[in-house]
């Protein structure tokens, strides 16, 4: 089932009832957009055909945490939510402080920051003496905007259709709020089965913003003391385990020419004329060979990809540009980072070589850059497949040995999008996934 068309084809079945999780008291009542079309709820479809979400844990917690607008930088009130269950739970909860989010754009200035702090949710049960030997992880923040919870009927229901196809959809549904959950209650099912389990959870913020929280926590006394031998990462995967995913790094290309009246632009230098040439050669550097300049390719992950994302350029149509700017993001598939940007350098001066205005490459900006990361799927009963999606999994530093796994529910396809959903089962068959990685880890102890 295609899930952008059960979105556009179902009712949607708001969900109002009260929580049975305690710290839910921050977030405003659930239910339909404001901007979502009234007419489109089915008269035969009311609100007790998604009572099942209050009725069970872990949906009902996931709604509670998809609910709960943590767009990044702004991720303090679901941090607050998570540890407060996890308490409730007899875990141990560290509050680990991020620094704020300088905001950008025009008219921010540099003292302009998000308003509260920011919190990674570091948690082990509070019976364990031990340092866990198991982390599983996974963030809290998404990317924006915000979308609200809501329930859909498959598409092709009927009034007594199973519970499990039915859709759950908002933002953080799948990235990577659904992990969240799945993770939580992984843990919580492991632990009834063996309370003497060495777990440890772990939920940072700024994932979506070049990893700032996982960063800190890596930086920190807690990951410097810590004894796993296993980390499991979290994110959408479609319930396969990932062998690895494409490195990145970006840059901006900078040209710098001289205005004038556009009448007579010989007394200019434009800066659009000079940069176009550069991100022409920047643009297919993924299919270039090396042996002519371009990029690396690899059997696991493909071409090299590049995306220029974003270009500026002068004032008005009436004058010369005297400057243009464009900002590139990289998935590197094979080679170092260091590699990559010599080429990418050796590129752009040979490109605009015969320009006027002064061209430039300029990494500074970016500071997330790593290679493509490879990782463990010796687990048995999962698909395995890589991604090229870029995650929190080089932002951890781990000790040579550590098995590093990639699993969680819902698929990238539509993580970022105003479709983003997954069903129910997706979520229950994560909780299982989790389980089972967590297990195999368990034997390594």
């Amino acid at each position: 089932m295609k899930l952008s068309t059960c979105l556009a084809a179902v009712a949607a079945v708001a969900v109002s009832h009260a929580s049975p999780h305690p710290a839910l008291g921050q977030q405003q009542t659930l239910g339909i957009s404001q901007h979502a079309p009234q007419t489109s709820i089915s008269d035969k479809f009311d609100q007790t055909d998604a009572s099942f979400i209050d009725q069970d844990p872990l949906l009902s917690f996931h709604r509670d945490l998809v609910s709960i607008e943590s767009v990044s930088g702004n991720e303090h009130d679901v941090g607050i939510f998570i540890a407060k269950f996890l308490e409730a739970k007899n875990f141990t909860v560290i509050k680990q402080e991020v620094a704020p989010v300088k905001k950008k754009g025009v008219g921010a200035q540099d003292e302009d920051q998000t308003p509260k702090t920011r919190y990674n949710i570091y948690a082990y049960p509070s019976s364990l003496r031990e340092q866990p030997s198991i982390l599983v992880t996974s963030h809290i923040d998404t990317v924006p905007p915000f979308i609200p919870y809501s329930v859909h009927k498959p598409e092709s229901s009927t009034v007594q259709s199973n519970l499990d196809e039915y859709v759950i959809a908002g933002r953080g549904t799948v990235d990577a709020k659904g992990s969240v959950a799945a993770q939580v209650y992984a843990v919580l099912e492991t632990l009834e089965a063996h309370p003497d389990a060495k777990l440890g959870l772990l939920f940072v913020v700024g994932e979506e913003i070049g990893g700032d929280g996982m960063k800190t926590f890596s930086e920190s006394e807690i990951n410097a003391k810590s004894a796993y031998h296993t980390v499991i990462f979290g994110e959408p995967t479609e319930a396969k385990l990932v062998s690895g995913h494409k490195g990145m790094l970006g840059f901006e290309v900078l040209a710098h020419g001289k205005a004038a009246h556009s009448g007579y632009p010989w007394l200019g230098k434009s800066a659009v004329s000079a940069i176009l040439p550069a991100l022409s050669r920047v643009d297919q550097l993924g299919n270039i060979p090396v042996s002519k300049g371009g990029l690396p390719s690899s059997d696991k992950y493909g071409p090299t990809t590049l995306n220029i994302g974003t270009i500026r350029a002068g004032v008005a149509t009436n004058v010369v540009p005297a400057t243009a700017h464009a900002d590139v993001a990289v998935r590197l598939a094979a080679g170092t980072v260091e590699e990559a940007r010599e080429l990418i350098q050796k590129a752009v001066k040979e490109a605009t070589r015969d320009v006027e205005a002064e061209v430039k490459v300029d990494f500074s900006n970016h500071n997330e850059a790593y290679s493509p990361q490879d990782l463990d799927t010796d687990v048995d009963g999962f698909e395995v497949m890589p991604v090229n999606y870029g995650t929190d999994v080089p932002n951890l530093t781990v000790r040579d040995g550590v098995k590093r796994y990639l699993y969680g529910p819902g698929s990238i396809f539509v993580a970022h999008g105003d479709n983003e959903a997954l069903t129910v089962r997706d979520i229950k068959d994560a909780v299982k996934g989790f389980k089972k990685l967590i297990n195999a880890a368990l034997d390594r102890d």
